[in-house]
């Protein structure tokens, strides 16, 4: 068994790897050769964590496996370390014996936004100008990074529930050359891409918020009850998730869903756009909405590829097992 510390990750993965593994799954999930396992996500009754297991197999790379982990919102102010905590364990589809044991943390912020940047590069319109970015935590300087890269934006603005924490995404937008601006949600109306990256369970951005022809990626709602976004507008959008049983049952569409507003036939794969069976955005005037839930497939197809760079690198721990 190999171990991949989680202080060798950085050195060992790039957006541009994450985003081309992320896209490779996705259509590979659309097209029937890679599925998800069910999510487990609970909350344990310590420390206000959420914990639980995400895996799958994709049968096209041969991957399999899972990632243990979640969320642990008091680990920053007590412990100086990050809140979402996670390690990913690969097993040999031959035999079942385990292959791997990586650190997950950088990789799930990594898979997270190359995620909602795949998402941009299939269905945002190709003149966007501005990102709107909702959320300024740690996760949403990955966002943004990566997202700048999938069209030639000209300015980010944004808002966030603790507006002493936007310094972090308008450090973002300076590295890139960008105007920052921190505005009001109804200004998100400017916005043709925006990205909603929340630990929220009540809505912030709602459809009065959202002019024609945006792109929203919605990251953070994963679990039942989380809600970032009003229903109502992804009944003005055509849906796409990385995974529909997911979307619908812990993503942005199950409340939608529950209210009876889209059905789960409304719900389409973004692989499906990706692989050309789904034609995406039809208009620049229509809204189009990635319930983006997280797949257990996404983290194992970046995690492969770096034990492959890790081996190759000599940093890889060999263990027997």
């Amino acid at each position: 068994m190999f171990i991949v510390p989680e202080r060798e990750i950085a050195d060992l993965v790039t957006r541009a790897a994450s985003f081309d593994a992320v896209e490779k799954v996705f259509a590979a999930m659309a097209a029937g050769d890679a599925y998800n396992f069910p999510v487990v996500r609970e909350a344990i009754g310590h420390e206000d964590a959420l914990y639980g297991f995400k895996g799958g197999f994709d049968r096209s790379g041969l991957t399999l496996g899972l990632k243990a982990g979640g969320y642990w919102p008091n680990n920053l102010a007590k412990q100086g370390i990050i809140n979402h905590q996670s390690t990913v364990f690969l097993f040999d589809p031959d035999t079942g014996r385990v292959k791997a044991m990586v650190g997950g943390n950088l990789l799930t912020a990594l898979r997270t936004a190359a995620a909602s940047s795949v998402s941009i590069k299939h269905l945002a319109r190709k003149d966007a100008k501005v990102i709107g970015m909702i959320g300024a935590g740690h996760q949403a300087t990955f966002q943004l990074r990566a997202a700048l890269e999938q069209r030639q934006f000209e300015k980010v603005i944004g808002w966030n529930y603790h507006p002493d924490m936007l310094p972090n995404i308008e450090k973002v937008a300076t590295e890139a050359g960008l105007p920052f601006e921190a505005v009001n949600l109804d200004a998100m109306q400017r916005a043709d891409v925006i990205i909603s990256i929340t630990s929220a369970f009540s809505p912030s951005l709602m459809a009065d918020h959202v002019a024609p022809g945006t792109h929203i990626a919605c990251m953070g709602t994963d679990t039942k009850g989380k809600q970032e976004v009003e229903a109502a507008l992804l009944a003005r959008a055509t849906v796409f998730t990385d995974e529909v049983a997911q979307a619908v049952s812990i993503g942005e569409a199950q409340h939608a869903v529950a209210q009876g507003l889209i059905a789960e036939s409304d719900v389409n794969q973004l692989g499906a756009v990706i692989n050309g069976t789904h034609p995406g955005r039809s208009s620049d005037d229509e809204i189009t909405l990635f319930d983006g839930t997280g797949v257990g497939l996404q983290d194992l197809a970046v995690a492969a590829a770096v034990v492959d760079t890790a081996i190759a690198n000599g940093v890889a721990i060999e263990v027997d097992f």
